[in-house]
């Protein structure tokens, strides 16, 4: 989040720049990079300190469709610079743009401490279930079984869950968002910039090429209104036509589906993510499988929106807290001091 407005009134045409969108017709990442430069007028910052980091794959070629500054960076280490940018920069406005493989595979260490340190950055994950780029190999997040150029056979690797990856270190926004509904992504990365602290927002993005109709059996047209859940802040949740649908919580602490007209809405679990503890949001995360069922290969109904979003102190912040009081105890470093001090020497 960055404090710095805008000093005139922007539009969307202000944030394309003059560069052809080489990405393949259908692509999922042209209605991702529209709602952005949709949404960036709105958040009153100015072009100059809006900043956009990217790694390695088709979403990262982001920043040049941006017109505000970023990087194009290496592999897997976005959040690494994108850390190092907004401690150096912190009035600037710091956007991560990776994918389910250069996010989860590679970078998984960066960003795994960029959410626990709780850099005020914003990290957007184009999760798509395969390698575009480097065309169709299976990812950290394609299903069990999936038949690629990388697993002839089909893949015995069990699929991460971003939302849990994100929730599990601690992240102090979580949400989830899809390509097809333009409306919903813009509220989320409204909500992720509006957020001080890192902001994790995973978005089901389509290749058309190498995993078309990835999430088809969820958000697809016919498939949406019974398998996709609504969270709402303070709502109880509730989904399928007319709401019929809804969420409740067993007594054994685990998240059920079931109907309403058979339960009440007073049973129905209320969606709170403004709540401290983790856990629950994390069950909401689990609501969903990581692929079909095995006996009737039908998709488990998704949530989507913000899972969590809590204030805790991020991390520039807190930097900025122990400079002013090392400043004030011992007054203004002496930066000539430190380099001719103990463990120094010469060479002749």
């Amino acid at each position: 989040m960055s404090t710095t407005t805008a000093p005139t009134a922007l539009t969307r045409k202000d944030f394309v720049t003059d560069q052809d969108v080489r990405w393949c017709p259908g692509c999922g990442d042209y209605s991702i990079l529209a709602q952005v430069q949709k949404v960036m007028p709105e958040l009153g910052v100015a072009r100059e300190n809006v900043v956009f980091v990217s790694g390695i794959g088709c979403s990262s070629r982001f920043p040049y469709y941006m017109n505000t500054y970023g990087f194009h960076s290496i592999h897997g280490r976005a959040p690494a610079i994108a850390t190092g940018l907004k401690s150096a920069r912190p009035e600037l406005s710091v956007w991560v743009v990776t994918g389910d493989g250069d996010g989860l595979s590679i970078g998984g260490n960066h960003l795994l401490h960029a959410l626990r340190r709780n850099i005020d950055i914003n990290l957007l994950l184009f999760n798509n279930r395969i390698y575009g780029l480097t065309k169709g190999q299976y990812s950290p997040t394609s299903e069990m079984g999936k038949v690629t150029k990388s697993t002839p056979l089909g893949s015995i690797d069990y699929p991460l869950n971003p939302i849990s990856v994100a929730l599990g270190a601690e992240a102090s926004f979580v949400a989830r968002t899809h390509d097809l509904d333009r409306k919903h992504m813009m509220e989320v990365f409204r909500a992720a910039h509006d957020h001080r602290g890192a902001s994790f927002v995973e978005i089901f993005q389509n290749c058309n090429v190498f995993n078309d109709d990835a999430f088809d059996a969820v958000t697809g047209r016919k498939n949406r209104t019974e398998m996709m859940i609504d969270l709402r802040h303070g709502e109880p949740i509730r989904f399928g036509e007319d709401g019929h649908a809804g969420v409740v919580m067993s007594p054994d602490g685990r998240l059920r589906i079931v109907e309403v007209a058979d339960v009440g809405i007073d049973a129905l679990l209320v969606h709170d993510m403004h709540r401290q503890d983790p856990s629950l949001a994390f069950a909401l995360a689990r609501l969903s499988s990581d692929e079909p069922d095995s006996a009737t290969g039908t998709w488990s109904p998704t949530p989507f929106g913000v899972f969590r979003d809590i204030d805790r102190p991020d991390y520039g912040s807190m930097v900025s807290g122990q400079i002013a009081e090392a400043a004030s105890k011992r007054g203004p470093g002496d930066l000539r001091a430190l380099l001719q001090s103990a463990g120094t020497w010469q060479v002749a």
